[in-house]
């Protein structure tokens, strides 16, 4: 009678089933001592990684705080170079994610943020036409696209609401004289302001760019 091969269920059996799931269901359904197990796979190549995790989680508190953990404590656990290193991987990703974020979606959360950006946002900038910073509810910038016609908002709440942002920011790079620029875009700016206010959208100002100091909208006093 011919033998039949069963899968095995050790711990090569046990990773190609983790690695099953998580191409089914996404990582973000793994327990934190199951995402440190898989992140041992690549240190520890042929053994059982999990009461290992679950013993480093139980140690240290928490799978951040294993991240964070020193070498010569991890060594104490009997982990080798090879699998530390892999611990450092999140960490490094993480950071370089983040950086990465920041220049795609930069803050803009004070005047001194939004200064640094419009300086560089405006050197392609069409003069007399406004624009529309898109921002999240961390005040991070989603967009900034320019507005066809002045005389309709409705193209800018529909965009908003695509984008889910929750503020704006008008920006305009002035023609001529910036206060004159200013006092003409003040109607508009109430108008944007008064309407976003029924979809939760707040503006947080205008801006007039040119020759000299920027100019506020709200700080003038005329929205």
């Amino acid at each position: 009678m011919n033998e039949i091969a069963f899968r095995g269920t050790g711990p090569q059996g046990h990773r190609a089933r983790m690695r099953a799931r998580i191409l089914v269901n996404g990582a973000e359904t793994l327990a934190d001592y199951e995402v440190l197990e898989m992140l041992l796979f690549f240190g520890i190549p042929r053994r059982d990684t999990k009461p290992l995790a679950k013993g480093l989680i139980q140690h240290f508190g928490s799978l951040f705080e294993v991240f964070r953990a020193q070498g010569k404590e991890l060594h104490a656990f009997g982990l080798s170079d090879a699998a530390i290193r892999a611990l450092r991987l999140p960490a490094i990703a993480a950071e370089r994610l983040a950086g990465a974020e920041a220049r795609v979606r930069p803050m803009l959360g004070n005047w001194a943020q939004l200064l640094a950006y419009v300086e560089i946002a405006i050197l392609g900038a069409k003069p007399g036409q406004l624009r529309i910073l898109y921002l999240d509810n961390r005040n991070r910038l989603l967009a900034d696209e320019p507005i066809e016609t002045d005389a309709i908002t409705a193209p800018i709440f529909c965009r908003a609401l695509s984008l889910h942002a929750t503020a704006l920011i008008g920006l305009e790079l002035a023609e001529t004289d910036m206060l004159k620029n200013a006092k003409r875009r003040a109607r508009l700016a109430k108008q944007i302001e008064q309407e976003a206010q029924y979809l939760a959208i707040t503006l947080h100002d205008v801006m007039i760019m040119g020759e000299g100091t920027p100019i506020s909208l709200r700080q003038e006093g005329l929205l």
